[in-house]
């Protein structure tokens, strides 16, 4: 009788080492899992975070020349310009010489 409590423990010491060794089984695979994800999500967040500083930049860049125009349409030289293209308009010391037109 003692030699079957000793057979009996032997098989439920197996059966718990088995089961304790399928459990950190399990948990070392979803870890491993875990893993590869978290590593898969931090390359997809690097590269959004590359276009999303490359659109920084350019919006910074166009932020400038925006400045840059602002300044400029400021400027006596602006207003002369426009008065130049848009209405036709000349300083009182220049001459504006037109071509002539063909007739047909």
């Amino acid at each position: 009788m003692a030699r079957r409590n000793v057979r009996k423990s032997n098989r439920q010491s197996r059966v718990g080492l088995a089961f304790a060794f399928m459990v950190a089984l399990i948990v070392i695979l979803v870890c491993g899992y875990r893993t590869a994800r978290l590593h898969q999500r931090d390359k997809e967040l690097a590269i959004v975070q590359t276009q999303l500083e490359t659109q920084l930049e350019e919006a910074n860049n166009k932020s400038a020349q925006l400045d840059e125009r602002e300044k400029y349409m400021k400027t006596k030289k602006y207003i002369e310009d426009e008065a130049k293209n848009k209405l036709g308009l000349v300083n009182s010391d220049e001459i504006l010489i037109k071509p002539k037109e063909k007739d047909d």
